[in-house]
């Protein structure tokens, strides 16, 4: 990543505050290429001991930046373009928006013609480094898309995938999050009816649902193909199994996912 570029995370909410937290926390980033912005700022002060500049006003927060995150959500997105317009250059600024279902083309429309624009897609997980960005763009140039997946490489990471499928993407990398987390907590509720305390129980889930999903990541394999190894004839795991799939476990879980593409569509 280049040292030299300064970052603007306009609208630093729960999402954008991750972002700054897992980038402050990659090896050789200095905060004071950090540029975060909210409508009341005194929850972000604590950053400027980091050496973050803390900002209400967004047009002073894009001027010098190299690199601009909007961090607002889509009802804000037109405003915000609009306010700080007059102070972007496009052969300077590159401007990633976070915002679920507003297209390259709704951004491009309030912008300079020729402006660089991303949609980027993140989740929550960017505050310890293990997100799963997707990135996608149009009239860009290699080194650009570079710069912004090295950007989001520091908090987990990137892939560029289309424009069509970035509302799948929020549903599978953002909200799914929270579907991971609800059966987490679903999977803890049965280990207190079975004999755990809470505390216990919890430990024992996460470390069973993070070995789950390494285990897949690091052999390369299907979900399928790892339960095919823990599933023994006439054994308690396949019994399980079953009994959750009789009560619709998958198929809610499609229809969960389904709803939130529906709904993000509208």
């Amino acid at each position: 990543m280049d040292n030299n570029k300064k970052i603007a995370i306009i609208g630093c909410g729960n999402l954008g505050l991750s972002i700054a937290n897992g980038l402050l926390s990659t090896e050789g980033f200095d905060g004071k290429r950090l540029i975060v912005t909210k409508r009341h700022p005194e929850s972000l002060v604590y950053l400027k001991s980091r050496g973050v500049t803390v900002l209400a006003d967004n047009k002073e927060a894009v001027r010098d930046a190299d690199f601009v995150i909007l961090g607002v959500k889509p009802y804000n997105i037109q405003p915000i373009l609009q306010e700080i317009k007059p102070f972007l250059k496009r052969d300077k600024q590159v401007i990633a928006s976070l915002a679920a279902g507003i297209t390259l083309q709704a951004i491009k429309a309030e912008l300079e013609p020729g402006t660089t624009v991303f949609r980027v897609m993140p989740n929550i997980a960017a505050d310890i480094k293990e997100s799963i960005t997707c990135i996608c763009g149009d009239d860009f140039n290699p080194e650009t898309e570079n710069t912004v997946k090295e950007i989001f490489n520091s908090v987990g990471i990137s892939i560029t995938i289309e424009e069509h499928l970035m509302e799948a993407a929020t549903v599978l990398g953002a909200c799914g999050t929270a579907f991971v987390l609800r059966f987490m907590r679903a999977m803890t509720q049965g280990g207190i009816q079975i004999g755990f305390d809470a505390k216990t129980a919890n430990k024992i889930v996460t470390q069973t649902v993070k070995g789950a999903a390494e285990l897949v990541m690091q052999k390369g394999i299907h979900p399928e193909a790892a339960i095919d190894k823990v599933t023994t004839p006439k054994g308690s795991t396949i019994k399980g199994l079953n009994e959750m799939e009789h009560h619709g476990f998958s198929s809610a879980m499609v229809r969960g996912v389904v709803a939130s593409y529906e709904d993000i569509k509208k």
